[in-house]
């Protein structure tokens, strides 16, 4: 990869050069660094939307008179609508960029808050989590899209962050709700961290649409050579120029529009990493919204039904998920991807299973450490590590595309965790729950060691490499005047 100055101006010729100039920078900062970290900052509103519902589950189970079945379908409405909207996520950013979807996510966002916030009744909070389920689906697909685009390739592991600006925002939401209980608001406490939730994100929603720019690596692999110019010199400053019309490279190998475009990821070298992605999104997404998310409710039949306690051990807990999380990029770049996901679903299903027999009769220190253990692995392993797997293993006018579809079956992998723990709990006790839950992890460590495919581990990155599925002739067949850009490598 040829080093980019930017001390001079920089002729940029095509889609190659893009990447290389981004791929040359030693560090994420200035307005590349705003962009990344308001990126993330969208992927906090959705874990704030999420965990304030779980903050204040008990107490508006309490609050609503609901059911064992309603709170199943409460619980998990928004991430069935998200498995429909992660691939209409992806869609639209892979066909009119990475932007306009973000925004609209931040404005479904701020309507299912208000909506929950204010509602009466069962059927109006369903509705508001449908709009929070349109945001959940549509910015998770996009925002991981994004960032990998605004990331040198020597840096790639730090999109794991986003992990520990979840568990953040979780964490925020369970210290809120120890403020608003002390303000004696009763069992309407839960309508406190949601109206939070809804000034989260006005906030996000206001510096996204100020200070977003386009993916420059997206505008240059949909030949938009010159807007990609613009947004280089935004992000980067004025260093940039558009080469002249006889030295610009064509786009080569671009997919088809439409529904061809994501079945590629289906096909050759990249069906075994669809399968890899999607089975650490899908199982990660069981374990977490079938064990993490519900950390409240289990904390309150553990260690009673007091609600501080029971907060204050969440809270314990979750403070793992903070520190695993901002680890994860370490971890990531010291076993690759794919083995840290291996090795930390290996150690939840010893958590679950160890949970599952011995959970009446544990001292209080293993009460404490068992769960915040569960949660260190998750979060420094399979918790972000499947996101960051889709991100990183498909080429620019894919990734958004197989972000979405990858990101579907994680949501269904959340509805069925949401929805089935606490079925299961009421029917088998929560023990048993923790036994039937261990076959999950312990399933996608055997997946996760047979498939060897790990992006942080290899020198061929996805734009245009050899053997990649598109719809344009074998590369052979050019001649070398229009051969493809240059593959991007690690350092």
């Amino acid at each position: 990869m040829s080093a980019c100055s930017f001390s001079n101006p920089i002729k940029i010729r095509g889609v190659d050069d893009v990447i290389n100039c981004i791929d040359s920078r030693g560090k994420i900062n200035g307005r590349a660094g705003i962009i990344w970290w308001l990126a993330l900052g969208g992927l906090f509103l959705d874990a704030f939307s999420n965990s304030a519902l779980s903050a204040g589950l008990n107490p508006m189970t309490r609050n609503l008179n609901l059911s064992a079945t309603e709170v199943a379908l409460l619980t998990s409405f928004s991430s069935w609508v998200a498995i429909l909207f992660n691939p209409i996520g992806g869609w639209i950013a892979d066909r009119w960029g990475r932007v306009p979807p973000l925004i609209i996510a931040k404005i479904m966002a701020v309507i299912g808050a208000l909506l929950v916030m204010s509602s009466s009744s069962f059927s109006t909070i369903i509705i508001g989590r449908f709009f929070v389920g349109v945001s959940y689906g549509m910015d998770f697909a996009v925002a991981m899209a994004m960032l990998a685009e605004f990331t040198p390739v020597k840096l790639k592991s730090r999109l794991n962050t986003w992990q520990g600006v979840w568990y953040v925002a979780v964490c925020l939401n369970l210290a809120l709700a120890l403020m608003f209980y002390s303000w004696d608001v009763g069992d309407a406490i839960w309508r406190y961290s949601i109206a939070v939730t809804a000034l989260c994100g006005l906030i996000v929603l206001y510096f996204q649409f100020r200070y977003l720019v386009e993916s420059p690596v997206w505008l240059a692999r949909k030949s938009r050579l010159s807007e990609a110019v613009i947004a280089m010199n935004k992000i980067y400053g004025d260093n940039f120029i558009l080469a002249p019309k006889s030295e610009q490279k064509p786009v080569i190998g671009q997919a088809e529009k439409g529904a061809r475009n994501v079945l590629l990821i289906f096909r050759g070298v990249y069906l075994p990493r669809t399968i890899l992605a999607s089975t650490v999104q899908i199982c990660q997404s069981i374990q977490y919204f079938g064990v993490g998310w519900y950390l409240p409710v289990i904390s309150a039949a553990m260690f009673g039904k007091n609600f501080v306690y029971a907060t204050l051990c969440s809270l314990f807990f979750n403070v793992f998920g903070i520190v695993g999380g901002f680890l994860s990029p370490a971890i990531g770049r010291r076993l690759g991807l794919r083995r840290s996901s291996a090795i930390g679903f290996a150690v939840a299903f010893l958590v679950l299973l160890t949970l599952g027999l011995f959970s009446d009769s544990m001292p209080l220190w293993a009460s404490l450490l068992v769960p915040a253990l569960f949660i260190l692995c998750h979060s420094g392993g399979p918790g972000a590590n499947g996101k960051s797997l889709s991100s990183l293993s498909f080429r620019s006018e894919l990734r958004a595309g197989a972000n979405g579809v990858v990101g579907a079956l994680g949501a269904i992998g959340a509805a069925l965790g949401l929805f089935i723990f606490p079925v299961f709990r009421d029917l088998y006790g929560l023990q048993t729950t923790f036994l039937i839950m261990s076959a999950v992890p312990l399933f996608a460590s055997i997946v996760c060691f047979a498939i060897p495919w790990d992006p942080t581990r290899t020198t061929i990155q996805p734009d245009n490499e050899p053997g990649a599925p598109q719809f344009a002739p074998p590369q052979s067949s050019y001649p070398e005047s229009m051969a493809p850009e240059s593959n991007r490598s690690t350092k």
